[in-house]
């Protein structure tokens, strides 16, 4: 259940500040164009607006997003991983090798989270602010030390289910939610949820026989 919540929260928030960023980036675009435009009221009132702050703040939801991001890509299986060499293993040896794998990557978000943590509270007893916005840059860096220990958490998630089921996330880009997939297109899925192969109906470049 309190997982459930976690994966729901991690989704909103990935998807509040990618919306609204792009949604400010707009609005700033458009007001520095409009604002050069010779229109009597209208360029006076797009004058008096300040918007100077809209990029930096686009910058700063850009950050938090792509921290928690990559805990969510963790979970789902997007991250690109180089396992050429790991699939030419024998089963035990590849599990061994993926377990080390995703416990390296928990320790070092682990490493990074910490030393994020300890910079973020030195930095929460200065009196450092951002450029534009005036906000407390703790609040700013806060973002390092969250994002991290969530994907450490993440990574030691798809650790244990693969110990115990020895299955890992996978995630199908060619896939759109809502939209089914027809019966006589070839689907790919995982070689003992580590190497894909095609299978289905139909002869397809590259199916085995």
């Amino acid at each position: 259940m309190l997982l459930r919540i976690l994966d729901r929260l991690e989704e909103v928030l990935i998807a509040t500040l990618m919306g609204a960023a792009t949604l400010l980036i707009f609005v700033a675009v458009l007001h520095r164009y409009f604002a050069t435009v010779d229109i009597p009221v209208l360029q006076d009132f797009l004058l008096s607006l300040n918007l100077g702050w809209a990029q930096e703040l686009c910058i700063y939801m850009f950050v938090w997003m792509a921290k928690f991001g990559a805990a969510y890509g963790v979970r789902t299986g997007i991250h690109v991983g180089v396992d050429v060499l790991i699939n030419r293993l024998d089963g035990p040896k590849r599990k061994l090798f993926v377990e080390f794998g995703l416990l390296a990557g928990a320790l070092f978000t682990a490493v990074v989270g910490t030393l994020g943590a300890i910079f973020v509270w030195k930095i929460a007893h200065s009196d450092q602010t951002s450029p534009d916005l005036e906000v407390p840059m703790w609040l700013v860096y806060l973002a390092v030390p969250a994002g991290s220990y969530l994907m450490c958490f993440r990574f030691l998630q798809v650790a244990v289910t693969f110990w115990r089921t020895g299955e890992l996330p996978r995630h199908d880009h060619g896939a759109v939610e809502g939209i089914e997939t027809p019966s006589d297109v070839t689907h790919f899925v995982p070689e003992d949820n580590l190497h894909p192969k095609p299978v289905g109906p139909g002869t397809h470049r590259g199916e085995r026989a």
